[in-house]
């Protein structure tokens, strides 16, 4: 076995793809493939089913796979520890994550990293909760950040922040300063703008309407928007009022762009956690990177 072999088995898997593989690795095809047909001729057995158009492994490349993650993080320990000698830390890190901390959580965080390490790259993935967990479980991605814990044994979550819904309503200068708190039951009769169906904020809002008898078809909605920022010009233009992430409105506030109010009665508090593989050995720069992120969120 050598590191090129092992790394474009691993490839092949994280991309479910021969041709993805070489793209990535910069190699052709048929390099690539006599990787793996030199690597199973070494071992003596089969590493990747080839019977169908998708990539799967055998249950001797289950056995391999975490092996060759493992070997491979530890030859990226050695060039960052030969790295940090020489002053400069590279490689790329990829976080999936659903809207909210898509928009308003990593991008702080990736800016803050970079002032430390100006030579890390970072990819940013738009996932919702469960294609996180699929991603990381199939080593697709180095960590989530989340909304909802989905348990498994072989995930490590670990808190960051707390985020609340709050009701979102254009600026109003007469607005009393005082009256910060609104029961839903009392705008039954507004215009509603609303997450579409299977986004997280949207899924959290009709288990909390759930828990005090309501449901989101009472309310008089005039449109299903897929983009935060968007509905966020929906309501400056008076077409209705939503609920949002209180995260996700703090630039507007602070320039009496919106205006939001407390929902009284409902317990619309989240967190949002880091979430990453826990029995696979991590590279040394995701080592520094859950690090930091803990840190940060202290």
């Amino acid at each position: 076995m050598d590191f090129r072999q092992l790394e474009s088995f691993v490839t092949i898997i994280k991309f479910k793809s021969f041709s993805k593989a070489a793209d990535y690795l910069f190699l052709t095809q048929p390099t690539i493939s006599s990787h793996i047909q030199n690597l199973e001729k070494e071992l003596n057995t089969v590493l990747i089913n080839r019977s169908s158009k998708k990539i799967s492994l055998t249950k001797a490349g289950e056995i391999l796979y975490d092996y060759a993650v493992n070997i491979i993080n530890l030859r990226e320990k050695a060039r960052f520890k030969l790295g940090e000698f020489k002053g400069k830390i590279v490689g790329n890190i990829e976080i999936a994550s659903s809207t909210t901390p898509e928009q308003y959580i990593i991008p702080e965080l990736i800016c803050e990293f970079i002032k430390i390490y100006p030579d890390v790259t970072f990819s940013i993935l738009h996932y919702d909760s469960s294609q996180v967990v699929e991603g990381i479980l199939n080593g697709d991605i180095d960590f989530g950040i989340v909304g909802a814990k989905i348990q498994h044994n072989q995930l490590k979550y670990v808190e960051l922040v707390e985020d609340e819904l709050v009701v979102v309503t254009p600026y109003d200068e007469s607005a009393s300063p005082i009256q910060r708190e609104v029961s839903l039951r009392d705008l039954l009769d507004r215009p509603w703008i609303l997450r579409e169906e299977g986004s997280g904020t949207r899924n959290f809002l009709d288990e909390s309407l759930k828990s005090v008898g309501l449901d989101a078809r009472q309310l008089q909605v005039i449109a299903h928007v897929e983009n935060t920022e968007a509905i966020k010009q929906c309501i400056r233009r008076g077409l209705g009022i939503s609920v949002l992430s209180k995260r996700s409105i703090e630039d507007e506030i602070n320039y009496r762009l919106l205006d939001y109010f407390k929902i009284k009665d409902l317990d619309v508090r989240r967190k949002f956690y880091l979430v990453y593989h826990s029995q696979r050995t991590p590279s040394p720069l995701e080592i520094e990177f859950q690090r930091f992120v803990c840190e940060y969120f202290l």
